[in-house]
């Protein structure tokens, strides 16, 4: 990040080397009252989806403590993972992690995380600017992530961001994704085109 940019947003992001991050959890949680609804149907024609944002009954909150699986820098099967930071005190306060996909040519967003007393600051801004420009310099055609349809805020940033719908699994987390309004959405960004 440039220095003037730095003073901008009164943070330092730095690279987060695997030696020393490798394994720290990311405490994903959001609480929303909004979600898409995935819906798919069987048409004559073929098959309809439609995806409308609806508000839940009550607000429901997701935490890491539910996941099977939870989020942390340098999981396995991202091999060539980097990840860029802001730590304040010897704790990371935020993050991205990105990975190519190098069959594809397409930049994944891995991580995206900032911790809830440092929202609203440009932090997580600055850590997209990162990976838009990885995705740049290494000639990506698409920077993509995922998210989830009920995590609203999360795709309203992405939007403004930049990001479009590119497709969706609606049985990614479990069988039941489409009934629980959890299905996994995979947003991105086109670059360049081959061919």
């Amino acid at each position: 990040m440039k220095k003037q940019e730095a003073e901008k947003y009164a943070f330092e992001i730095v690279p987060l080397p695997r030696e020393k991050w490798r394994g720290t959890p990311i405490p994903m949680r959001y609480t929303t009252t909004e979600y898409y609804d995935v819906a798919v149907e069987e048409v004559s024609e073929g098959f309809r989806v439609t995806m409308e944002k609806k508000s839940f009954a009550e607000p429901v909150s997701h935490t890491p403590e539910e996941y099977d699986f939870p989020d942390s820098l340098y999981q396995e099967h991202w091999v060539k993972a980097c990840a860029w930071g802001v730590v304040k005190g010897g704790e990371m306060i935020a993050c991205i992690e990105t990975c190519p996909e190098e069959w594809s040519n397409r930049l994944m967003v891995t991580e995206l995380w900032v911790h809830e007393d440092y929202r609203r600051q440009g932090i997580a801004h600055a850590l997209m600017a990162l990976a838009k420009e990885q995705a740049r310099r290494e000639r990506r055609r698409v920077l993509m992530l995922e998210t989830q349809s009920c995590n609203v805020g999360a795709i309203a940033f992405y939007l403004q961001e930049g990001f479009t719908l590119i497709g969706f699994d609606s049985c990614c987390y479990q069988n039941r994704d489409l009934e629980r309004k959890e299905v996994r959405l995979n947003l991105g960004i086109l670059y360049h085109q081959e061919g």
